[in-house]
């Protein structure tokens, strides 16, 4: 079963006729194709419309649904219009997650229907990924795992978390991936005591910790992952903490798998950093789902209180950080299964040092 297929087996649930998507991230779900365009989904049809950029390979790739050409005199509100009275269509769901007040008044005031708020449809259907979209995921995940491998050898003292940084997106990109997750994150010494630092033009030097928080996007699916390396011998202390980190890491990835909720994973990692006496440290959750977007859901955090499905690929990324002093994190993606998960992050986590 399609993507389409699936959407439009679902309206009944919901009491829809239709669903009408047009975020960037449901049209890719949808239709596995982005083209700024238009789709509606009913009980059994889908009809996608898209400008004269995307025509031609909407018409190659997208399957399932009818394609049209928009134009100045039959716009995407005015075949969706047509499509709706056509149909008989009276309640069509929309993305209530992705719409904004302005979009929703205007796409109120012009279609002949109702439109009723939709998100948990999508989300529900996105939170758990097929074996297509997983092997998709893994092959992004590779990609990252050899950028990783590939910046170990480039770090060296003297150059700026700006210089690590471009050069991590550049070897995502020769080995593939289509464009960055997210910005990367490049933080040294100090500033990684900053779970989101921005790379700066700080020089990296011997007896620093470097934390390093990165992603790609394969044929639209997201990898992420974080290393923390050592420039240079660490202390006792960043060892202890980078040692209470791991640990909790594997706690936590102990405890993911299909059936628990988000926050039993989080509490199982919390707990790890908590009796280490770092509880006040860890200032985020301990992961967060991702796919065509970097962050989904559901997460697993400590007010996550949704199940996680079978299928759900989550983040798990727990973080010790010292104000002013350093910070460590380790992260990798976990597909999560009937009894235990599988960690498609292949990176060592030992410390390592260059």
């Amino acid at each position: 079963m399609n993507h389409i297929e699936q959407i439009a087996a679902r309206l009944p649930e919901y009491g829809l006729d239709a669903m009408l998507i047009t975020s960037q991230s449901g049209e890719r779900y949808a239709l596995g194709f982005h083209g700024e365009g238009l789709l509606l989904v009913t009980r059994d049809g889908a009809r996608y419309t898209t400008d004269g950029r995307y025509i031609e390979a909407a018409r190659e790739k997208v399957t399932g649904a009818e394609v049209s050409l928009v134009s100045a005199g039959s716009g995407h509100l005015a075949q969706a219009r047509a499509y709706i009275e056509e149909k008989g269509l009276h309640n069509v769901g929309f993305e209530s997650g992705a719409m904004t007040v302005d979009a929703h008044r205007r796409y109120a005031q012009e279609l002949p229907c109702i439109l009723t708020p939709a998100q948990p449809l999508l989300d529900s259907l996105r939170a758990a990924k097929d074996p297509e979209e997983l092997e998709v995921m893994r092959r992004a995940q590779q990609i990252t795992d050899e950028a990783f491998k590939a910046i170990l050898s480039f770090i060296r003292p003297g150059m700026t978390e700006r210089e690590i940084a471009a050069r991590l997106v550049y070897e995502m990109m020769i080995r593939g991936g289509e464009r960055v997750s997210f910005d990367p994150i490049v933080a040294s010494g100090a500033n990684g005591s900053m779970p989101h630092a921005v790379p700066s033009d700080q020089v990296v030097d011997t007896g620093m910790f470097i934390t390093m928080d990165f992603g790609c996007v394969l044929e639209g699916y997201c990898s992420d992952m974080t290393r923390t390396v050592a420039l240079g011998q660490p202390t006792e202390e960043m060892e202890q903490v980078y040692s209470t980190v791991l640990a909790a890491q594997k706690a936590g990835i102990n405890a993911a798998r299909a059936g628990v909720t988000g926050r039993e994973v989080d509490a199982a990692g919390r707990r790890v950093i908590e009796e280490a006496g770092y509880g006040d440290c860890f200032t985020h959750s301990f992961g967060h789902s991702l796919g065509i977007d970097i962050h989904e859901a559901p997460n697993a955090s400590p007010g996550e209180s949704a199940v996680l499905p079978a299928g759900a690929v989550i983040s798990a990324e727990p973080g010790i950080y010292l104000p002013g002093r350093f910070g460590v994190r380790i992260e990798d993606v976990l597909v999560l299964k009937e009894g235990g998960c599988e960690d498609i992050t292949r990176s060592p986590k030992h410390l390592i040092v260059l």
